[in-house]
C-alpha cells in the first residue's frame, strides 16, 4: 500500500480577497511560510516520505522546500501538478469576472464541470493531469510514503479522481492552505483516511 500526504500550499497574496490566481507565480505569504514550516515538522514527525512531487509554481516549490528540509528528501517538480489555467479570468477579481463574463461565472459557481474558461483548462483536462501523477506514484512508489504539494484546484480533481467522484461535486471539497489529506492507495482501490487536515496550523 502506497500513502499518499497530499499538500496544499501556505497562504499567498489573492486567495482573501479572491483572485483568481490560476498560473500566476506568486510567492508565498509570511503567513504562508509559518504554515509550511508548520506542515513540514508535522509530515517529519509522522512519516518518513521517500519522494516529494511538486507543481513547478513558487507557491507550492517554497512549502515543498519546507517539507524537504525537514525530511532530509529532495523535492521534484511535476508539471502535471501546476495550477488550473484560468485563461482570461487569471488574477482578476470575481467582481472583474462578473462584469465580462457573468453567465459562465454563474456556471463556474453551480456546474464546474461543464466550464472552458477562456483561453485556458477545463477541469476535465485538470483531471487529466491529476490522474497521471496517481499513475505515476503508484508505478515508482510501492508501499512507500509519498508528499505531493499542490494547489486548491489539483487536489480536489485529485481527490475526486481516487474517491470515484464526478467533476460535478468540485465545490463539495475544501482544501485550505496547507491542508493536508491522507490516500492509502493500491492499484485496486483507494482510501481517504484524512481530508483537509489542517490540525498542525492550530498548536
Amino acid at each position: 500500500m502506497t500513502t499518499l500526504l497530499l499538500v496544499r500550499h501556505g497562504h499567498v497574496d489573492g486567495i482573501s480577497p479572491e483572485r483568481f490566481r490560476g498560473r500566476r507565480d506568486v510567492e508565498l505569504s509570511l503567513q504562508g511560510q509559518q504554515q509550511a514550516l508548520a506542515a513540514s515538522r508535522r509530515i517529519a514527525a509522522e512519516w518518513r516520505p521517500r519522494a516529494i512531487y511538486v507543481s513547478p509554481l513558487q507557491r507550492c516549490a517554497q512549502t515543498a522546500a519546507a517539507i524537504a528540509a525537514a525530511t532530509g528528501i529532495a523535492a521534484k517538480s511535476c508539471d502535471d501538478l501546476i495550477d488550473l489555467n484560468y485563461g482570461d479570468w487569471q488574477w482578476l477579481t470575481r467582481d472583474e469576472v462578473r462584469a465580462r463574463w457573468s453567465g459562465l461565472l454563474e456556471t463556474w459557481d453551480q456546474t464546474p464541470h461543464l466550464v472552458r474558461f477562456p483561453n485556458g483548462e477545463s477541469l476535465q483536462d485538470l483531471a487529466a493531469r491529476v490522474s497521471n501523477v496517481v499513475r505515476m506514484i503508484l508505478e515508482r512508489h510501492t508501499d512507500e510514503t509519498v508528499v505531493v504539494v499542490g494547489h486548491d484546484s489539483g487536489n480536489r480533481a485529485l481527490l475526486l479522481q481516487v474517491l470515484d467522484q464526478s467533476l460535478s461535486a468540485y465545490w463539495r471539497l475544501s482544501q485550505d492552505p496547507c491542508a493536508m489529506n491522507v490516500i492509502e492507495l493500491t492499484s485496486l482501490k483507494a482510501r481517504v483516511v484524512a481530508l483537509n487536515d489542517t490540525s498542525h496550523l492550530r498548536t
